[in-house]
């Protein structure tokens, strides 16, 4: 079965993707739009095993298991890549951005403003890259110093494409391959001060592949890293599950939910990561093309 980080990196290359960013910088979106789609059909083309992953996954989150269905999930991608793009340089508004629960905001903002901190538990589905807008948009929390563990050896290529032409990046990266006592003693101190850390809980460890949970995903049995979520529950912070989904109208929409549950440790472990998968879930049958997993996500061996 094909893990996540045995996927090879689909980029165009270091010097085609600069090439792309001055075509934007000169000509705007829709025409490197235009040209991701060439690039994104010949990759399509030549994908492999990956796509059939893409298929299959589609199959059990759309019911279109169909080879259109796998390019639009790749294409739905790529485009993300290019709003991606336009967030790291300040140029995708924070007007195409909204919390599609004012509720759900005003719970968030509270946990904010107290300066306690909190742990926001993302996944791969939509583009989290959306909250880097909206934290330096001058809105009334932009004073917030956000932290992220990334694996920092998968997707080399477009990461250091972002970092040549960003100036300022207000987020503080954390390598997932290197977490130590260290790491926790200055991650908490952060916290205590007010940061925020984001950390995805859909993806095993690369390092660790045999720390996991298993759950029903869709309706078959998935791996998700026990880890992030053990590491989340000790940090004694507000806890909430985000997504961010890009919707018809091409704005992108916040959506969370808080973790509340009270209980013993190992109950309240349990508990996180139940109200995890079911979040993750909902909002994958909602949105199956936004769902960036090209590998076997499912422990089981699903034929087409």
């Amino acid at each position: 079965m094909l893990k996540w980080y045995e996927v090879k990196e689909q980029a165009a290359g270091r010097k085609r993707l600069m090439l792309l960013w001055y075509i934007y910088k000169i000509a705007g979106k829709k025409p490197v739009q235009f040209i991701v789609f060439f690039v994104t059909l010949f990759a399509f083309l030549g994908s492999g095993q990956i796509k059939k992953c893409s298929q299959k996954l589609q199959k059990i989150a759309s019911g279109n298991g169909s080879i259109i269905q796998a390019f639009k999930h790749f294409l739905s991608y790529s485009y993300m890549l290019v709003d991606t793009m336009e967030m790291y340089t300040d140029n995708f508004g924070v007007n195409n951005i909204y919390f599609a629960d004012e509720n759900e905001k005003r719970i968030l903002f509270n946990d904010f403003n107290a300066k306690h901190g909190v742990c926001l538990l993302c996944s791969h589905l939509g583009n989290v890259n959306t909250m880097r807008t909206f934290f330096k948009s001058g809105t009334e929390i932009d004073w917030i110093k956000v932290n992220m563990f990334l694996e920092v050896n998968q997707c080399k290529i477009f990461k250091n494409f972002l970092a040549a032409i960003t100036s300022d990046d207000p987020v503080n990266v954390y390598p997932v391959e290197s977490i130590d006592l260290t790491t926790s003693m200055e991650i908490k101190e952060k916290l205590d001060d007010g940061e925020i850390i984001f950390i995805a809980g859909d993806r095993v460890s690369a390092h660790n592949s045999d720390a996991v949970f298993t759950s029903d995903f869709l309706g078959y049995k998935a791996n998700f890293p026990e880890g992030a979520f053990r590491f989340s529950l000790a940090l004694d912070v507000p806890i909430y599950f985000i997504v961010c989904t890009k919707e018809k109208d091409g704005r992108y929409a916040i959506r969370l939910k808080k973790f509340i549950c009270d209980g013993k440790r190992h109950e309240r472990l349990v508990e996180l990561e139940k109200q995890y998968v079911s979040f993750l879930e909902n909002l994958t049958k909602k949105y199956p093309l936004q769902f960036y997993n090209f590998y076997d996500f499912f422990c089981d061996k699903i034929d087409l």
